[in-house]
């Protein structure tokens, strides 16, 4: 296998939405910080070999989760 046929390698929409909230509620979860820049530089650990989204992507998506302001998600 040609390991530079892994490098472009994308997720999906639905899969980088997934990966982001698992990996806000893991660092959460240790009492570790959460935000868009940790999680991101823990994408960048795990997905190195996959094209990351911004900053400024993962805050939308934790927005739209209800995981800001070191929420768990929207409240009833």
């Amino acid at each position: 296998m040609n390991s530079s046929n892994n490098y472009n390698q994308q997720l999906t929409k639905e899969e980088l939405e997934t990966v982001v909230v698992s990996e806000r509620l893991a660092l959460y979860n240790r009492g570790l910080p959460c935000g868009p820049k940790a999680i991101l530089r823990k994408l960048e650990e795990i997905y190195f070999l996959c094209k990351l989204p911004s900053e400024r992507t993962i805050a939308q998506i934790l927005s739209r989760q209800g995981l800001t302001h070191r929420r768990t998600g929207w409240y009833e």
